[in-house]
């Protein structure tokens, strides 16, 4: 049995290398074949606006963009509807195949037997 990955990031530019870990190991799951569910909350939420997603110039690591990319074409990423209302963020202001999703889905996936759950 294939084990899934769900990765919540919770953190925003603000803490660069926290957020940069999270999508690394998101997108590097993803190209690796493992099935990813990425859930943004808090300041992460930015990451699911095209636009939004911040250079953090940081040395040794890949744009976020690009690992943003990465999720979006072999993963799924959802954005936490609270932190979603709290900002603003409507369904139509997103990216293509970002869902916007509340706790009892996150329990939902995060309870299932199959999955290993990473909080960043």
């Amino acid at each position: 049995m294939s084990r899934r990955l769900l990765i919540k990031v919770t953190c925003g530019a603000d803490e660069p290398e926290r957020l940069s870990q999270a999508l690394t190991v998101a997108a590097t799951a993803v190209a690796s074949g493992v099935e990813v569910s990425l859930w943004l909350t808090g300041d992460a939420s930015w990451l699911a606006v095209p636009g939004r997603v911040p250079d953090l110039g940081l040395e040794h690591a890949l744009s976020l963009g690009d690992l943003v990319e990465t999720v979006l074409a072999g993963g799924r990423m959802t954005l936490c509807s609270q932190c979603a209302a709290r900002r603003e963020i409507t369904p139509e202001s997103v990216w293509d195949g970002v869902r916007i999703a509340g706790a009892a889905t996150f329990v939902d996936e995060a309870t299932s037997s199959d999955v290993q759950a990473l909080i960043y």
